[in-house]
């Protein structure tokens, strides 16, 4: 199977355009072997825009996905946002859930519980994925809103467990995009999307991809 690549503007060597072009690399690229390429870290930054809110029936609810692999049937992390389903259904607040493939893992959730009800409020938050030394965390991070606040960063929205993965360079962010939408009232909600995506290399060099993914707009 082909790899997907993705462009990453801020790459500045040939090295970065041939060979971190490529997140699904298996190996390094041709003239690279003696320096192989490992990304232990991913930022997505997301935005949501509200449209109109219905707090009765806490619309609209959001749902975002980022895996580690180029799939979900093994380990990702689910971002759920005016609504918490795990253990049980639960109106408002915001919730970070861990899977195995159909299997709940864990979940963390915000300790503000409040419920959209702000017509045309802005959502942005950054979801993270750290690989270091056997342990995978799933953290949001930068969350800003009106609802809620300032969230994210201070560990309530965090999960971390222990992996057998060397690197993340399996990710993909058409997973993130495929795998993430409005789960509930779409028609509030005028646009999701994945803003940016930034790689951190075992190096410390971060990259990152300004290309904007649209994963729902309603006019």
């Amino acid at each position: 199977m082909t790899p997907r690549c993705y462009r990453w503007p801020h790459a500045q060597t040939a090295r970065m355009a041939a060979v971190l072009g490529c997140l699904l690399l298996v190996s390094p690229a041709p003239g690279f072997a003696a320096d192989p390429i490992t990304v232990v870290g991913i930022e997505e930054d997301w935005e949501l825009v509200v449209a109109s809110t219905d707090s009765n029936s806490a619309a609209p609810q959001v749902s975002c996905t980022i895996s580690p692999l180029s799939h979900v049937s093994s380990l990702h992390a689910a971002f759920e946002l005016n609504h918490q389903s795990q253990p049980e259904f639960v109106a408002g607040g915001l919730q970070l859930q861990v899977w195995n493939d159909a299997q709940p893992l864990s979940s963390r959730k915000s300790p503000i519980s409040g419920v959209l009800s702000t017509d045309g409020e802005v959502v942005r938050w950054t979801q993270a994925l750290v690989l270091d030394n056997g342990t995978l965390t799933f953290e949001i991070t930068n969350g800003t809103s009106t609802t809620w606040g300032n969230f994210g960063g201070q560990g309530y929205l965090k999960a971390s467990l222990t992996t057998n993965l060397e690197s993340l360079n399996g990710y993909d962010p058409a997973v993130s995009v495929q795998n993430s939408g409005v789960a509930y009232a779409g028609n509030r909600v005028t646009t999701l999307v994945l803003k940016r995506v930034r790689a951190t290399l075992a190096t410390g060099e971060v990259l990152e991809d300004t290309e904007e993914r649209v994963v729902h707009s309603h006019n």
